[in-house]
C-alpha cells in the first residue's frame, strides 16, 4: 500500500507540473507562431503542448500574455547565446574568433528579427507597453558585447556602434520579409559584415 503524501510534497509536485506545462505551452506557441503567425489557433497550441485549453488560459489568460511570453523567451535565448559566444571567443587563441562569433550572433539576430516581425507588430498593436524598453536594451547590450570584443581583438571597425548593427540587420529583415529568395537575407548580411570589418580584415 502506498503511503499518503503530505501536503508539502503534493504542492511541490503541482508547482513542478505547472512549470512544465507553462514551458511546453511557450515552446508549442513558438512553433505555431513560426508557422502561422500571431493569429495561430490557441486550441492548436494547447494540443501541441499536450494540455487542455483550460490549462492554457490559466497560464495565459489573454493572447497578448502568450505573445509576450514567447517573445521574451526568444529574446532571452538570443541574449544567452551572445554570452556563450563571447566567452568562447574570449577564450579562443584564434585571432578572428570574436569576428566569427559576431557573425554567428548577427545571423541568429537576423533569424530572430525575421521570425518575430509579425509577433512584435501584433503585440505592439494590442498592448504597446507589453514588452517595454528592457527587452530592446537586452538585445542592444548583447550586440554591444559582441561588437566590443571584436573591436578589442582588432577585427571590427571602431566607428561602428551596436545600434548601427541592429538597425542594419533589422533593415535586412524588413526588406526581405516578403521576398522569395531564401539566400538574399544571408547575402545582404554578408555585405554588412564585410563593411563592419576593418579594411585590412575584409575578405
Amino acid at each position: 500500500m502506498t503511503a499518503p503524501q503530505d501536503g508539502t510534497a503534493v504542492a511541490r509536485r503541482q508547482r513542478t507540473d505547472a512549470r512544465r506545462n507553462r514551458e511546453r505551452l511557450v515552446e508549442a506557441a513558438r512553433e505555431a507562431y513560426a508557422e502561422a503567425g500571431p493569429e495561430a489557433s490557441l486550441n492548436e497550441i494547447a494540443r501541441r503542448a499536450g494540455v487542455g485549453p483550460g490549462t492554457l488560459y490559466r497560464h495565459f489568460p489573454t493572447r497578448t500574455e502568450l505573445l509576450t511570453a514567447v517573445l521574451r523567451n526568444r529574446i532571452e535565448t538570443l541574449c544567452t547565446r551572445a554570452v556563450t559566444l563571447q566567452e568562447a571567443a574570449a577564450a579562443a587563441a584564434v585571432h578572428t574568433a570574436a569576428d566569427d562569433a559576431l557573425a554567428e550572433w548577427l545571423r541568429a539576430f537576423l533569424a530572430h528579427a525575421r521570425v518575430n516581425q509579425g509577433l512584435g507588430g501584433a503585440l505592439m498593436l494590442e498592448e504597446p507597453a507589453a514588452l517595454g524598453i528592457d527587452c530592446h536594451q537586452l538585445i542592444l547590450d548583447a550586440a554591444a558585447g559582441m561588437l566590443t570584443l571584436a573591436q578589442r581583438q582588432g577585427t571590427a571597425r571602431t566607428d561602428v556602434s551596436p545600434a548601427d548593427l541592429l538597425r542594419l540587420v533589422t533593415g535586412i529583415a524588413l526588406s526581405t520579409a516578403r521576398g522569395d529568395d531564401l539566400e538574399e537575407p544571408d547575402r545582404l548580411l554578408g555585405l554588412v559584415l564585410d563593411a563592419v570589418r576593418r579594411p585590412d580584415r575584409r575578405a
